[in-house]
């Protein structure tokens, strides 16, 4: 059995032929079934301008998410911060966790999750940057705290609330982040998996204990694909490789279906791209997943695993995150 917790990354993929209503009803229904299964949260991701992805508008997502589930955490995995200004965050996840109590919390990311040009689009100004991330994570801190005498900007809802935050990351950069502020650290290991290693050691390191935490906390993100047989597995992930290549390509769109022999079309580049972005992957029976998320838990000391699945098929895909809560402790 699987030792540490297992939660679900979901991006709403919108898949060929159909479309981001339909992609939105499918997230509400996969949550209703994690939930079920016994996952420990369920987050959703923040990205724009990308065809295939319905989860732009991620605090509406979650506050759909949270009212049709009773006990799941929520959260976002993660808020693309330069995209915002932190109160506008406060106040979303504030009244988010006014509804639904003690079950929201917040990833950062410092990425704008997009493109350059809807990177400017989004932002409040066009001076927004990455590099002020730390301290628009401070000035979010301080909205969820208690009100200071004299303080002039509040958030309402929001203050007081002392929302839980993580810091995101696929790079050193957010680990000494978290490690300075004593906040958990969720890897982007499910597509920049390169710094994994040497990230989760700066991070354990250098962590400092905070009111939120008081030892270090790290989640991996890894993509998981199970079915009844490795072959039907392999298949079904061919939907992933199509989006990273057509992506790389610079063609994004809609979560293809499923082909066979995809990796035999593909330029040597190509392949070696897939295999050093999904190395933190897992495909197959219920015990080929076990295996391999065993061997990731062993390699890293993970606290907890994101799993992440983009199936094509609604129903192919429930049952992965079925197969996969089948090996829980």
């Amino acid at each position: 059995m699987i030792t540490v917790p297992l939660s679900v990354l979901d991006l709403s993929p919108i898949c060929e032929g159909s479309d981001a209503r339909q992609a939105l009803l499918n997230t509400i229904d996969l949550a209703r079934h994690a939930e079920a299964g016994g996952y420990r949260r369920y987050w959703l991701a923040e990205h724009h301008n990308m065809p295939g992805i319905a989860s732009a508008a991620t605090a509406v997502v979650i506050g759909q998410v949270a009212q049709a589930t009773s006990t799941i955490t929520v959260g976002a995995g993660g808020v693309m911060l330069p995209n915002h200004a932190p109160l506008v965050i406060a106040e979303q996840f504030g009244t988010l966790a006014a509804l639904f109590p003690g079950r929201i919390e917040l990833g950062l990311g410092r990425a704008p999750g997009t493109d350059q040009h809807t990177a400017h689009a989004l932002r409040r100004t066009l001076t927004g940057s990455s590099n002020e991330f730390p301290r628009d994570v401070l000035e979010l801190q301080h909205y969820f705290g208690a009100a200071e005498p004299g303080q002039h900007i509040r958030a309402v809802p929001g203050e007081g609330l002392g929302v839980p935050l993580w810091i995101l990351g696929s790079s050193l950069f957010g680990a000494q982040l978290a490690a300075a502020l004593g906040l958990p650290y969720a890897f982007a290991s499910h597509f920049a998996p390169a710094a994994m290693m040497q990230a989760i050691a700066i991070y354990h390191e250098r962590f400092e204990p905070s009111a939120q935490l008081d030892k270090p906390y790290v989640m991996i993100g890894m993509n998981v694909v199970a079915a009844d047989t490795d072959a039907e597995a392999e298949f079904l992930r061919t939907s992933v490789l199509q989006s990273f290549v057509n992506l790389r390509r610079g063609r994004p769109g809609k979560l293809p279906p499923p082909v066979e022999d995809y990796e035999s079309r593909l330029m040597p580049a190509e392949k070696m791209m897939l295999d050093e972005s999904l190395s933190v992957s897992a495909a197959g029976t219920p015990e080929t997943i076990e295996r391999e998320i065993d061997a990731i838990i062993e390699k890293t000391g993970t606290d907890e695993i994101m799993v992440t699945c983009h199936i094509h098929d609604h129903a192919k895909r429930l049952r992965s995150f079925e197969l996969v809560s089948g090996l829980m402790a």
